[in-house]
């Protein structure tokens, strides 16, 4: 007979064992926050500020950070020298302008809440994958494919509104999936939808909140009858509420038809500022930018259809599918509305690649022969950018350069059945990431158009604050307007000549050849910066 001390090794190695695992987990969580960290707060304040959002959004957090001490644009925020800005409430822009007052005015503090809510959403990924999987390998895939998807990644760290809805989003799934064995994290859910509206309005609060009761309604309807589930939305979106309510008691029906009307519902039914496209727009997004794990969502879709009754399926079929077609129907397309779908397809694709894991199965041609081909096209525009281009660029060869030699060897590696292709693609994508967001082209957008800043500085040096300063350019660049701290208006031909003939002062910023054409005169140029003029009317 065994005496009692006799158990104490086995305890002591039981609780050993237990711990360690522990400790493995901690350890694998904290990596996961330290890598999203620093990829997402890599060299943010290096590249400017892109046009739209971004300017946008810096123009109203600069405003309310002026009035910190002797205003309430907090609660009441303007844009453009205080015209009332009612196209999204202002989360995110309260936090960008806390930033402004401990880092000052620049790229790195516009950007750095965002890219550091878009790298919370990763954890909270980690988090929705324990919670739903009994195979701790596709958690960590599930979080590994969304951490090196180029939209999440590069979306997610500019100063925009869609990495902090993510961030909320996932939060909210989180707290859902928790609630099936502890009712208190329902708090947590209306505390996520709360947050969702408070960023990005009433519409998406709707539709994501819909998402989830949709699957809570196939998974455990036993919920949706708890007076706390419905409690604790109510008690979420009661500051949404009371934020609405404000600005309407301050602007009245002007501001509803506003930022109700045309700002949100209407995007549904028409399109705004002519962003439309056709019902497959996102699903050509989405084929685009999701390589290489494009290869293996299909794979994880077909596997989630099979194992429906399993509440991984559940999740992100419903999350995926009802998004994904939302979005389809919606006249207003713009690339960033399809952000919030992709950690769904994470939890697909690394779904699939747990299965590719184990399965021992010969891996399908194809995936060799894209893989090839890829490989291929990054050796020559390796080799293109880097050396043969009129102007070489060291990080774009060094960013194609190690693409395809983490695609050849992953392509090695699947010629010998070797499931390392997995690994090997997450490292080198990484990689290929890190290398890639600590140059400049990771804002390819600012190609588009004519550099800001020195036009920017131009107009600050010659015009008095807050000048209206009317264009000839085709469009309207918010982030002239946040560099210049001036409002650049673009008007048509027409509208330049009559507004010459009949306001003084003046201020137009044209190309050269144009006020020679449109006979501007009598005229005195203040400056000129990469082929612009800035001009006005001689007293």
């Amino acid at each position: 007979m065994k005496s009692k001390s006799s158990h104490f090794p086995n305890l002591s190695r039981w609780f050993w064992l237990k711990l360690n695992h522990k400790s493995r987990e901690w350890l694998g969580l904290s990596s996961i926050c330290l890598a999203a960290s620093i990829l997402f707060g890599l060299n943010l304040g290096e590249t400017t500020l892109r046009d739209w959002d971004e300017g946008i959004v810096a123009s109203v957090a600069r405003e309310i950070w002026r009035s910190f001490d002797n205003g309430n644009n907090w609660l009441y925020p303007t844009i453009n020298g205080g015209q009332p800005y009612w196209n999204k409430p202002p989360l995110v822009h309260w936090l960008i302008a806390c930033a402004y007052s401990w880092f000052g005015v620049n790229e790195f503090s516009t950007r750095i809440f965002p890219a550091m809510l878009s790298a919370l959403s990763v954890p909270l990924l980690y988090g929705i994958g324990k919670e739903i999987f009994t195979e701790s390998k596709a958690v960590i895939f599930s979080t590994l494919v969304y951490l090196t998807l180029l939209p999440v990644a590069r979306h997610g760290r500019l100063a925009m509104l869609d990495g902090a809805i993510v961030c909320f989003l996932n939060l909210t799934i989180w707290f859902l999936l928790r609630s099936r064995r502890h009712l208190r994290n329902l708090l947590g859910v209306g505390l996520g939808l709360g947050l969702i509206c408070l960023t990005k309005g009433i519409m998406l609060g709707l539709l994501l909140g819909a998402i989830a009761v949709l699957f809570i309604a196939w998974d455990c309807p036993r919920l949706l009858k708890n007076r706390w589930f419905w409690q604790a939305i109510i008690l979420g979106i009661i500051p949404v509420l009371l934020w609405y309510g404000l600005q309407y008691s301050r602007y009245g029906s002007e501001f509803l038809g506003i930022s109700l009307g045309d700002q949100t519902f209407s995007r549904i039914w028409s399109s705004v500022n002519d962003r439309e496209g056709s019902p497959w727009y996102y699903l050509l997004e989405i084929l685009k930018y999701t390589f290489p794990w494009l290869l293996f969502l299909p794979g994880g879709v077909l596997s989630a259809f099979t194992n429906r009754s399993s509440s991984w399926a559940k999740l992100t079929l419903v999350w995926s599918g009802v998004y994904l077609v939302t979005i389809s129907l919606m006249a207003t397309k713009l690339p960033w509305y399809v952000f919030p779908i992709y950690p769904a397809l994470s939890l697909l694709t690394g779904a699939n690649l747990t299965k590719i894991w184990h399965s021992g199965k010969k891996y399908p041609v194809i995936w060799r022969i894209i893989f090839i081909i890829l490989s291929l096209a990054c050796y020559v525009a390796s080799i293109w950018f880097g050396l043969l281009s009129p102007t070489p660029d060291f990080n774009l060869l060094l960013v194609l350069g190690i693409m395809a030699v983490t695609l050849t060897i992953a392509t090695v590696m699947l010629l010998r059945q070797s499931r390392q292709f997995i690994v090997t693609l997450f490292i080198g994508l990484y990689v290929a990431f890190l290398l890639f967001f600590s140059g400049s082209h990771w804002v390819w957008e600012l190609a588009e158009a004519y550099p800001v800043k020195p036009v920017a500085a131009m107009l600050k040096q010659a015009t008095p604050p807050q000048q209206i300063i009317y264009t000839s350019y085709s469009y309207y660049r918010p982030s002239l307007n946040f560099y210049s701290d001036r409002v650049i208006v673009p008007i048509n031909h027409e509208e330049l000549t009559n507004h010459w003939q009949h306001k003084q002062p003046i201020y137009f910023l044209i190309e050269p050849s144009l006020s020679e054409q449109l006979h501007l005169e009598p005229r005195q140029v203040l400056g000129a910066s990469n082929q612009w003029q800035l001009i006005t009317k001689k007293n």
